[in-house]
């Protein structure tokens, strides 16, 4: 990461790690903290310190050597104690779903905001308020038969959503599907994505100008280079996942028809296929729907088709120019 102890981000991450009166933290202390994350030297820390103090933010404790630093006043972009009790709630949902979307850096820069949420939510947690109990009124259900995270080496995800964040190459050494081991170095890190339990690293490998998916549970080590690279104009993330990459297709459309049991088909009335669905009483069987739809052509969409077993017959899918 670059050094630049003016950005945002590093005073995000460096007052994160200064606890509140009468605990104290040390300029050596900070080092360690954020040399992982950081370019950056003691002198650096001090001078962004001094700022800090000028500022009437943190406070130096000058009592014994070495001095020691303690937080006085949360700075108001740190700050999220003018949050209405629904807008700590929304925060607090956020929280849980975007600790796998955003880069481990960013995440720490942002606790302290998450923390003030939490005690705000905390702080209305009185029966005769409904924002009490909002927590514990939604959740978000899988609509297929839920699984186990797979397990992720440690520091898989931090170097690889690091690298991704700044446009940095990555070595890799991963396992594909059959078990086979590869190392490649120099691989371009262009998204990455939460499909269920499982995350993907979208990416290119060198000398080629298409795009794979590598699972991350199956990366046994990374690491980040120095070099960067100029991220290529003509690859989309959202395109991507549109053309059903994610769903081990090739962006290819087909018109699909088939059959399905009334049982079993009456959900795509309500929830479509696409916007160019038909659906009507099949003419063979009076028991069953007729649906056509313009759908991507994927491995996924078939494993879904004969995840109804007997309910459904008379599949052709026909490639759209």
């Amino acid at each position: 990461m670059a050094a630049n102890e003016d950005n945002l981000e590093f005073t995000l991450s460096l007052l994160a790690q200064i606890p509140s009166r009468p605990s104290r933290t040390s300029v050596s202390e900070l080092l360690d903290a954020l040399s992982a994350e950081y370019t950056c030297s003691e002198r650096k820390i001090q001078r962004k310190l001094k700022f800090l103090t000028e500022q009437g933010y943190i406070e130096q404790d000058n009592r014994s050597k070495p001095y020691g630093y303690w937080l006085i006043k949360k700075p108001d972009f740190l700050s999220a104690a003018g949050l209405t009790a629904q807008q700590s709630l929304l925060l607090k949902l956020a929280e849980d779903h975007l600790t796998n979307l955003l880069p481990v850096s960013v995440m720490r820069s942002m606790k302290p905001i998450f923390q003030q949420a939490e005690l705000q939510v905390n702080q209305i947690n009185s029966a005769d308020k409904p924002e009490s109990q909002w927590l514990n009124k939604v959740r978000l259900v899988s609509e297929t038969q839920p699984l186990l995270a797979p397990a992720i080496a440690d520091g898989i995800f931090e170097t690889i959503s690091e690298a991704l964040y700044h446009d940095k190459y990555l070595d890799l050494r991963y396992k594909n599907a059959k078990g086979q081991q590869k190392d490649k170095q120099g691989i371009m890190p262009l998204g990455m994505a939460q499909q269920g339990k499982r995350i993907y690293l979208v990416c290119r490998f060198p000398g080629y100008d298409n795009e794979r998916s590598l699972a991350l549970h199956r990366i046994e080590s990374a690491k980040k280079s120095t070099l960067g690279f100029k991220r290529p104009t003509d690859f989309d993330l959202k395109k991507y996942d549109n053309d059903g990459r994610f769903g081990f297709g090739e962006g290819k459309k087909c018109r699909l028809s088939f059959h399905i049991k009334k049982s079993a088909g009456h959900h795509l009335s309500e929830t479509k296929l696409s916007e160019d669905q038909t659906i009507e009483p099949s003419k063979e069987h009076k028991d069953y729907l007729h649906i056509t739809a313009t759908v991507i052509d994927s491995k996924q969409l078939h494993m879904w088709l004969n995840s109804f077993g007997e309910d459904v017959w008379g599949i052709t899918t026909k490639q759209k120019s």
